[in-house]
C-alpha cells in the first residue's frame, strides 16, 4: 500500500516515520522548512520508543495518487490541505482522517465519495518540537472507522497496515467515539490560555477546577442535545460521566492527578501547539463545538464561548493570560 501523510506535524510526523519504519512505502506532505529539514537529515523521533532518527521521503505537495491518505493537519487546515493537493486526491484512493472533534468527515464529505471516507480517533499523545523533530509523549490506542457506511473488509485491511506499527482498534460507531474524545481533549483550552505545559497548568488546583466546569457545562449540553456517547478502548465514558458527577473539589483533584503525571516529558496540548507555531488553533472544533450547540438550542452563553472568545484573543495578540487574569475572568477564587 502506497501511503501520502498530509501534515508533518506531531501526529503527522510519528504516523510517518513509525509507517517507514515498519516497512511500509510513505510520504510526508509538509511545509518547506519542515520538508526540507526531513530530506537532509531524517525525522527524529524522542520519547516512549527511545530516540531514533528515521529516513522518511517528504515533499510539499502529492506528486502522484495514493492507495491511502493520511490527514494529519488541524481541522480548520483540512480545506486548504485538500486545494493544495487536490490534482492527486480525486481520481482514487482512500482517506483517512484524525482530527480531534467532530467536524472533520463532514468538512471533507462534499470532496469524496461515502465509500472513500474514513476515520480515525489517535489517543496517542506527541509533540512537535522543530522541523524534523517531534517528541513521542505516550502510547496509545489508534482506532479506525468508517464515518458514513459500515465498517467493511476495505477498513480492516487498513487497519491491517497501520497495525504493523501502532495498535489498532477497529470501531462500529467512530461518531459515538469522537464525542467522547472530544472530552478527552477539553482541557487542552487552559493551557492554551496561560502558555504552559499540562502539567505546569494543571499543578495549579483552582485550573483544575475550571476543567470539571467547563466539563459539566459540556456533557450538559450534549445530553440536551441527545447526542450519544459512546466508551473509547481503556477510556469508558463512565470516566467522564463520574466526573461531572462527583463534587468539584473531588473530581479536581483528580485531574490533578492524571494530567500532571501523564508523561515525563513536557507535554502541550494541541491548541497550544499551534498557538506557539503562530497558527490559529482548533478550539473552534473542541470548546467551540460545545458553544455551537448550546447557540443552536438557544442556551444563554456558556464558560465554554467564553473559553473560546479568550483562546482566539491569544491568537490574536500573541499575548497569554497570567494565571490570576484567568482566575478572575471565570471566578475561580469564589468556587
Amino acid at each position: 500500500m502506497k501511503i501520502a501523510v498530509i501534515g508533518a506535524g506531531a501526529i503527522g510526523g510519528v504516523v510517518a516515520a513509525y509507517l517507514k519504519k515498519a516497512g511500509e512505502d510513505v510520504v510526508l506532505i509538509g511545509r518547506t522548512d519542515q520538508v526540507d529539514a526531513i530530506n537532509a537529515k531524517g525525522l527524529t523521533v524522542k520519547g516512549v520508543r527511545g530516540t531514533e532518527t528515521i529516513k522518511v521521503p517528504a515533499a510539499t505537495r502529492l506528486d502522484k495518487c495514493y492507495d491511502l491518505v493520511i490527514f494529519a493537519v488541524k481541522t480548520q487546515d483540512l480545506e486548504d490541505a485538500f486545494s493544495h493537493n487536490s490534482e492527486f486526491l480525486e481520481p482514487s484512493g482512500l482517506i483517512l482522517t484524525t482530527q480531534n472533534g467532530v467536524q472533520a468527515d463532514t468538512i471533507l464529505s462534499g470532496h469524496f465519495e461515502r465509500d472513500r471516507q474514513l476515520s480515525s480517533i489517535v489517543m496517542f499523545g506527541a509533540t512537535y518540537t522543530q522541523p524534523g523533530e517531534i517528541t513521542f509523549n505516550f502510547e496509545g490506542d489508534w482506532i479506525i472507522g468508517r464515518p458514513l457506511t459500515p465498517l467493511d473488509p476495505t477498513a480492516h485491511g487498513v487497519a491491517e497496515v497501520l497495525g504493523k506499527a501502532f495498535k489498532i482498534v477497529p470501531s462500529t460507531n467512530i461518531m459515538g467515539q469522537k464525542y467522547l474524545k472530544l472530552f478527552v481533549n477539553f482541557n487542552n483550552c487552559i493551557p492554551a490560555l496561560v502558555g504552559k505545559s499540562m502539567q505546569e497548568t494543571f499543578a495549579d488546583i483552582d485550573l483544575c477546577r475550571l476543567s470539571i466546569m467547563l466539563l459539566k457545562e459540556g456533557v450538559d449540553i450534549i445530553n440536551q442535545a441527545n447526542i450519544e456517547l459512546v466508551s473509547l478502548p481503556n477510556f469508558p465514558k463512565e470516566r467522564i460521566e463520574g466526573l461531572v458527577k462527583m463534587p468539584i473539589e473531588q473530581a479536581a483533584g483528580i485531574i490533578n492527578k492524571t494530567l500532571t503525571t501523564l508523561s515525563k516529558e513536557p507535554l502541550y496540548g494541541s491548541i497550544l501547539q499551534s498557538i506557539m507555531r503562530g497558527k490559529t488553533s482548533e478550539i473552534d472544533f473542541i470548546n467551540g463545538e460545545i458553544a455551537h450547540l448550546a447557540n443552536h438550542f438557544k442556551m444563554p452563553p456558556t464558560l465554554n464561548a467564553k473559553v473560546v472568545d479568550m483562546v482566539h484573543e491569544v491568537e490574536r495578540t500573541g499575548k497569554y493570560f497570567s494565571v490570576q487574569e484567568v482566575k478572575r475572568a471565570f471566578e475561580l477564587v469564589s468556587v
